[in-house]
């Protein structure tokens, strides 16, 4: 029998703990956010949907997006035991420099347009991490204002080679001249993918006001404020090339392009060259015997080919061809620090996030971009801990498995 006492004040109050209030409603929301998933949540309510959906969005069905994050959720880890983790080690090097985390932000366009710190915010978080932060060439914010926001951090630069070669030459010098220490040639954009969201939501560069964009913002008044009293929206490295934005958007994908702009291109680029979209391991073997300094394994985040293969699939493959000569590196999925562990145990070198550092933007401007970064840090950590991993060089395929759903049909 359990002896039961009338409950004494004393013993009451000392269970009352009230956390101390906290005045800002942004810091308030982001220390609720737990999860990527979480900061997408927030995301979604504070942004209008059409730029909401350009940037959640993918090609067509959606279905190359769904199953690159399907496929990170099907992995089964494999700890050890007994091991000392009370400290872990996630510092690698990448292209000739450190990163205090396997991860770095990857390219994104338009992103003033999800919130107008953007690139800003996202150079500055990276730099005060201690990761790589990657600027599009459709980039909103300057390539020299993206080293001013990041001056002691490295700085990458994506490169598409236009139509009007002189523009992308002139960028690739320009970011030399920065400092930028990392050029991501890009091969998978040869025409645009079809971005049925964009369509359904009459989606436009720079955003048009209409009846369904005004319904839409009236409960988002901070978003339409940010945007009217900042300076206008444009590609920032291209704003003196001369064209509107849809012509610049359009000049950007050519679908000449061939290894013989990469011989160009690697000719003028005095840092690391390294291919973004290697979907095969065909292309990933002639490239590294061409000696590129690195591959990334990209489905350009699902928005380009839909049904195209799922990177974190295709890596073990590639990283066991040709991973002693060339650095490997994935994207597409990724929406968790335990997504990130798995991809280094599988064999890549790195990884780069981009929807899960615009949810975070979108949610708090740099505030968010930090808030993401925690996140997947701590994640990180916690997962090489519960792994019984001290280093990211102790990471192996051992302690992952990939679970398959898709299986080939035999021929």
């Amino acid at each position: 029998m359990v002896t039961r006492q009338f409950p004494r004040p004393r013993e009451i109050f000392e269970l009352l703990r009230f956390p101390k209030p906290v005045l800002s409603a942004k810091k308030r929301r982001l220390s609720r956010a737990l999860t990527i998933h979480d900061l997408r949540a927030i995301a979604q309510r504070r942004t209008p949907a059409a730029a909401f959906d350009y940037t959640d969005g993918a090609a067509e069905g959606e279905i190359s997006l769904a199953r690159a994050r399907q496929a990170f959720d099907d992995i089964e880890f494999h700890p050890a035991i007994l091991t000392d983790v009370s400290t872990v080690d996630t510092s690698t090097t990448i292209w000739g420099g450190p990163s205090a985390m396997p991860f770095g932000i990857a390219p994104t366009g338009f992103t003033r347009l999800m919130q107008t710190e953007g690139e800003e915010a996202g150079a500055a978080a990276a730099g005060a991490a201690g990761i790589p932060f990657t600027l599009s060439t459709l980039g909103t914010t300057s390539i020299e204002a993206v080293t001013a926001a990041n001056p002691e951090g490295r700085n990458w630069f994506q490169l598409y080679v236009m139509r009007q070669r002189e523009i992308s030459y002139g960028l690739v010098e320009r970011a030399a001249a920065a400092g930028f220490d990392t050029l991501m040639f890009t091969v998978d954009t040869p025409v645009a993918g079809a971005r049925l969201r964009d369509k359904r939501n009459g989606f436009s560069i720079p955003p048009a006001l209409s009846a369904r964009t005004i319904a839409n913002a009236i409960p988002r008044p901070w978003w339409w404020w940010d945007f009217l009293t900042t300076p206008k929206l444009e590609f920032a490295s291209l704003s003196s090339t001369g064209g509107t934005v849809g012509e610049l958007l359009d000049s950007a994908m050519d679908p000449s392009i061939s290894f013989a702009d990469l011989d160009v291109i690697r000719g003028m680029w005095p840092g690391k060259l390294v291919v973004k979209g290697v979907q095969t391991l065909e292309d990933a073997t002639k490239l590294t015997d061409l000696g590129v300094d690195g591959i990334i394994l990209s489905n350009h985040g699902g928005r380009q080919l839909d049904r195209a293969p799922i990177p974190f699939h295709l890596l073990p493959r590639v990283v066991r061809e040709v991973g002693r000569d060339t650095e490997v590196a994935v994207d597409t999925g990724i929406m968790d620090g335990a997504h990130i562990v798995a991809s280094i145990a599988m064999g890549a070198r790195f990884t780069l996030v981009g929807r899960a550092y615009l949810y975070g933007l979108m949610a708090g401007g740099r505030a968010g971009v930090d808030r993401t970064i925690q996140i997947l840090s701590e994640q990180v950590v916690r997962t090489m801990k519960l792994l019984q991993v001290r280093s990211v060089a102790e990471l192996e395929p051992r302690h992952v498995t990939q679970l398959r759903r898709l299986v080939p049909v035999e021929a």
